[in-house]
Order: C-alpha cells, then sequence, then structure tokens
C-alpha cells in the first residue's frame, strides 16, 4: 500500500503551493500600498514647490501605473528652471493625455511669467481648455508685444479685478504704458476694484493714473478715513473718493449720502451720478427700499456689469417693466445674452404689449426654452407648456457598456477615484469625455453610475443635446432611507433630491471649505441643533458623514427651515443654504407677495441667488420624474409673502 505516502505528498505539495502563491500575494498587496504611500508624498511635495523631494519620490516609483503622473509631479515644481528641451520632452511622450494638457498651460503660465513670446506662441495653439483668465492675459501681453492694438479685448477680459494675478496686472500697466488704455479705462478699472474689495488692483490703478496708491487703498479697506482727507483736486483723486463713498455705504448708507451729497458740487455730471451708483448698487444689496431713488440719481453713470443687474433687479422687484427694459437693452451684448435677461427682457416686452402677443417676446422665450435651467423652464411655461421628461434613449447594449469599459482614461478616473484622489479622478474623466458621441456619453454614464461615481455620471449624461436619459441627469439613490423620512416629516422629496443634487452632487463624502459635510452638507453646529431638537439621543459629531444619520438630519433642518419660511420652498431653500438669519430680513422687507421667481432673482448674495435657482429646477425635474407628469416651476416657486404672524418665521 503506497498510495498513502503519494497522497500525503501530493498534499504536502498543494499546500505549499498555495501557501506559496498566499504570501506572493500579500507581498504583492504591500508593496502596492506602499507606492500609493509614496505616490502621495510625492504629490504632496509637489503641490508644495518642493522640487528635492519630488524627485528623489519619483525616483522610487519606476514603472508605475500612474507614471505619467509620476512625472508630472517630480516636473512641475521644478518647471520655472526646467529647460524647454524637458518640457517638450514630457509633452511628447504624453501628447493627447489630460496631464499633457495641464503641463502645457502650467509652462505656458511660466513662459508667460518669462516674457518667452517665442515658446508661448508655438504652445499656446495646442491647449484645448484655455479658459485660465492668466493665461488668456499673457496672450493679450504677447500680442500687444508686437504691436497690436489689444485694448477692445483686454476692455472685455478684465473684469473681475480680485483674480487679476501677475498676468493681468502687467497687461493692465502695459496697455496704459502704450496709450492703449486711457485714463477713462483706468478710471474704470479703479472702480471695479473697488466694487469688488480689490486692494491691490486699486493701488496700481492710481498709481497708473498718477495718484496716491495709499489713498486708494485707505478707500478700499479704510473708506472712513479716506473720505475724512477730502475730495481732491483732480479726476484721479475724485475717483478714490468716490470708491470711498461706494465703500462706505455698504457700512452706512446714511453717511454715504450725506458725504456725497456735501461734496455734489465740487464733481462734474458724470462723476456725481458715479458716486450715487456706488450708493445704490450697496442699497441694492441690502434690498433697502430707497434703492430705486438712488438708481435715479444715478441716470448718468455708466454702469459696471454689477451695477447694471442690481438696477434691474431693483426694478423687477418694483414691477417696473419700463426700466427693467430700458436697463437691459443698455447691457452689453454678451451680458444680455445670458438667459437670465434674455427671459426678463422679454417678459418686459410682453408687459408693455398691454395683452397681446409680443412676437419679439416669444421669439426670445423659444431661444432659451429648450435649455433644461431655471429660466429654460420659465420661458418654456411663457410659451404655454410646462416642464417633462424627455422620451429615454434607446436602452444601451452590452457592447455599448463594453466599448466604455475599454477606454484607458477612464479606467485610469475610477482608479484615482477609488483612491480618494478626486482632482486627477475628475480632470481624467472629463478630459475623456469630451471626446464621446451622444451615445458614448450615455454609456460612459451609466458606467460611472455601475461605479457610483454619481456626480461624473450626471455631468457626463448633461452633456447630450438629443438622446436624454433623465435617470442618469436626475437620479434618486438612497431612496429607501430618504423616502420614508421625507414622508415622515410630511416634505416633497422631489424638494429634497433637488437640494442634494445642488448641494453634494451625491458625493458621499463631499466636505466643503467651511466644514459642512456628508450627502446633504450640514455643518456641524446645524447637526448639533437639529440632533437637540428632535431627540437624536446618540448623536455625536463623528455620525454626521454616516448616510442614514446626515438624511435625517438635513431632512429635519429643510423642515424646519419650511415652516419658518412659511411654506415657500424658495425661501427655505435659501435658508439652508445662507443660513436663516438673511432670507428673514429678505422676507420681512416685502410689503406684499412677490413672485418667486423675482424673489430669487433678486437674492443679494450670488452663491445663494445660484444656488436657489439651481435647486428650483431640480426639484421640478424630479418631480416629473417621481409623478410621471408635467410640472410647473411657477407654482413651484409661488408667491413669497411677507411673515404674516408671530410664528411665521424661521427658525
Amino acid at each position: 500500500m503506497t498510495y498513502l505516502p503519494k497522497l500525503f505528498a501530493g498534499a504536502f505539495l498543494a499546500a505549499s503551493c498555495l501557501a506559496s502563491a498566499l504570501a506572493q500575494s500579500t507581498e504583492g498587496a504591500a508593496v502596492a500600498r506602499a507606492d500609493e504611500d509614496i505616490f502621495m508624498l510625492l504629490r504632496e511635495a509637489s503641490r508644495q514647490g518642493d522640487a528635492a523631494k519630488a524627485t528623489a519620490y519619483a525616483s522610487r516609483l519606476p514603472n508605475h501605473e500612474f507614471a505619467p503622473y509620476v512625472d508630472y509631479y517630480r516636473l512641475k515644481p521644478a518647471l520655472r528652471t526646467a529647460a524647454s528641451s524637458e518640457v517638450l520632452g514630457f509633452l511628447t511622450r504624453h501628447e493627447g493625455s489630460a496631464i499633457a494638457e495641464r503641463m502645457r498651460i502650467d509652462w505656458l503660465l511660466e513662459l508667460g511669467r518669462a516674457r518667452d513670446w517665442n515658446n508661448f506662441d508655438q504652445q499656446l495653439p495646442l491647449v484645448v481648455s484655455g479658459d485660465d483668465l492668466q493665461l488668456k492675459c499673457y496672450a493679450l501681453l504677447s500680442r500687444l508685444a508686437k504691436g497690436e492694438d489689444v485694448a477692445a479685448d483686454a476692455r472685455l477680459l478684465l473684469l473681475q479685478p480680485p483674480a487679476y494675478g501677475d498676468a493681468c496686472a502687467a497687461l493692465m500697466s502695459s496697455l496704459a504704458q502704450t496709450g492703449q488704455f486711457s485714463a477713462e479705462d483706468l478710471l474704470f478699472q479703479l472702480r471695479l476694484a473697488g466694487e469688488m474689495d480689490a486692494t491691490g488692483p486699486a493701488r496700481r490703478a492710481a498709481l497708473l493714473l498718477g495718484a496716491s496708491d495709499t489713498r486708494a487703498a485707505q478707500a478700499v479697506d479704510v473708506p472712513a478715513l479716506a473720505m475724512a482727507r477730502g475730495i481732491g483736486d483732480n479726476r484721479a483723486e475724485r475717483a478714490i473718493y468716490l470708491v470711498a463713498v461706494a465703500r462706505m455705504a455698504r457700512t452706512s448708507l446714511k453717511l454715504a449720502v450725506v458725504a456725497l451729497e456735501k461734496n455734489a458740487p465740487k464733481l462734474d455730471r458724470t462723476e456725481l451720478a458715479i458716486g450715487w451708483a456706488g450708493i445704490a448698487h450697496a442699497a441694492s444689496l441690502v434690498l433697502d427700499p430707497d434703492a430705486h431713488i438712488y438708481w435715479q440719481n444715478a441716470a448718468a453713470a455708466p454702469l459696471t456689469i454689477e451695477q447694471f443687474q442690481w438696477k434691474t433687479r431693483i426694478a423687477l422687484r418694483r414691477q417696473d417693466w419700463k426700466t427693467v427694459a430700458e436697463t437691459i437693452s443698455a447691457m452689453s451684448a454678451r451680458l444680455r445674452s445670458d438667459p437670465t435677461w434674455t427671459y426678463w427682457l422679454a417678459r418686459a416686452m410682453q408687459a408693455g404689449a398691454n395683452g397681446a402677443q409680443n412676437p419679439e417676446a416669444l421669439a426670445m422665450y423659444q431661444r432659451i426654452a429648450d435649455r433644461n435651467h431655471f429660466y429654460g423652464q420659465l420661458a418654456l411655461e411663457e410659451l404655454g407648456q410646462k416642464i417633462a421628461v424627455p422620451p429615454a434613449a434607446p436602452a444601451l447594449t452590452a457592447a455599448d457598456i463594453a466599448s466604455v469599459e475599454a477606454n484607458q482614461g477612464l479606467q485610469r478616473a475610477l482608479r484615482f477615484f477609488n483612491l480618494r484622489l478626486r482632482a486627477e479622478g475628475s480632470r481624467e474623466w472629463n478630459w475623456e469625455v469630451r471626446k464621446l458621441n451622444e451615445r458614448e456619453l450615455l454609456a460612459a454614464a451609466e458606467f460611472a453610475r455601475r461605479h457610483e461615481i454619481l456626480d461624473r455620471m450626471v455631468y457626463t449624461s448633461e452633456r447630450t443635446r438629443t438622446v436624454f436619459d433623465y435617470t442618469q441627469r436626475f437620479p434618486a439613490p438612497h431612496l429607501e432611507i430618504l423616502a420614508p423620512t421625507a414622508q415622515g416629516l410630511g416634505l416633497d422629496k422631489a424638494w429634497v433630491y433637488g437640494l442634494i443634487r445642488q448641494e453634494s452632487r451625491f458625493i458621499l463624502d463631499a466636505r466643503s471649505n467651511v466644514g459642512a459635510s456628508g450627502l446633504m452638507q450640514v455643518m456641524p453646529g446645524t447637526g448639533d441643533y437639529v440632533a437637540r431638537k428632535i431627540g437624536l439621543a446618540d448623536y455625536v459629531k463623528g455620525k454626521l458623514t454616516d448616510l442614514r444619520t446626515n438624511i435625517v438630519l438635513g431632512a429635519n433642518y429643510m423642515n424646519m427651515v419650511l415652516e419658518g419660511a412659511g411654506g415657500s420652498q424658495p425661501v427655505a431653500t435659501a435658508a439652508y443654504n445662507a443660513g436663516p438669519g438673511r432670507p428673514r430680513r429678505w422676507r420681512a422687507n416685502l410689503s406684499e407677495p412677490m413672485e418667486g421667481a423675482v424673489f430669487a432673482e433678486s437674492i443679494p448674495f450670488t452663491e445663494t441667488r445660484i444656488y436657489v435657482k439651481n435647486v428650483m429646477a431640480n426639484a421640478t425635474n424630479y418631480a416629473a420624474l417621481f409623478e410621471n407628469k408635467p410640472q410647473s416651476l411657477k407654482a413651484r416657486l409661488g408667491q413669497v409673502a411677507p411673515p404674516q404672524k408671530a410664528g411665521d418665521t424661521l427658525p
């Protein structure tokens, strides 16, 4: 009987092989984890600009799965001193990739800083996504260096002083030195800088005007001191004084008005109107009842973009359709083409038609009605239609999905997402989907859904224009938790999902720069408050990111602000974003009910205004999906009324 030793020997050999395989697998996993750790250290060293550390870490990652990124993170902190041949070598090795695009933009910014216009001009046409303001300013500087007249383009570009940086500051200085920017241009830049609380650009504009940069800084930062120094004897000094008046108006309208009226005899007609425009703008931002009077006083002023818009919003609140039409018509063509002002100009035209159809207004509605956003939906209703879910595209096939699964860029993005490197993952994903046709976009969105990357699913599906899948654009994950929670509170689940879509795009571990966490972006203080109110005894701050807890706290807070807002979803949405105190004041300013769309458009905070409009448009789409019937955004917005009773206030 010899088979027993053979059997034992075979079993021993099999066990040995298994043990060896397990050991190799464990060793491989350990190596992979070590490489991930080194990659993270490399990434951080590059972000910190530590070229020596970046080079050292990169040398420990030969043949890494993210080799182009290892290459990028090694080179990026040394870019300022790197030879052109080294950068060109990187771009050649990785041509056509997302990281090559990023490196090319980084290098262009360095080339612009160094005024190496030869290399700059060669590389600039190769950029696909050239939306960087600094890059655009360097592009104009390059043209200016060749003697081109770029003033008109610069006027369209230089509208956000806080974002100017070195490139746009240099552009403005060069335009002044070459005479392409006049004193009027520089005075306008000084106004913009004051309006946007940009001290550095205000200083530069003053110096270019031959005025005191110290006084310009004081006008922005300490307006009372600048006003106390007096109005000055020349245009630049008077302009600085008017900046101070406008800045003071943000703190005290009364003091600003007194100061402007006192010095009115020393100002020409346009300067005085500019002073009133600054006061009117400040009054508009607090919805002061006298704002319209200040705008009347500013009739002769050349308005900034923000002033045009706020003059229009105050006229909307007063249902002054004549002023609405006149002000929008006076906007630049670019601003006037924004769907916001396309819609309100059409409304103003229709209001002036005395009940008859205005063909021009109807054409303007038609122009934006196919866009599924706030004003596209409102325009659609003005054309007699409601918001409905479009017919679904033909079902995706296995071949459709297989095609996107084979896309190396999307797979690389997925790997980054799995490592919680969302910036890199989004860069890779967005770079790839720009190349896809509409059918492929739906397939890529489905690929994202299957891997639970819902923000990229929404982003990708929203890019289609002729085929649609609204379950991708407006997903409803975690319904088993959210639906009973909303139902128990009597909340409209379409509104809840509309808010979540805007808050976090369904990223479970989303965290804002102010500390809001989770799917519903609940602030820690709000979480504590709501937990106490609803008796959530076992709640601790660490549970804020727990899915169920986050939904329970967020939904209960929505219910609280809705009750405090008299049942108005637009007001409650504003309260969720901006805190309850501010919408309470905005509502208390009302003397009579106001159209919900007007209330939303005249919210003083830009972030909150955009937020409310997006949430309400989202909610309308969700309702169309959930109820399987057309919906009315106008009905959802309703009328926003002033508080009617003591309990009708926000918590």
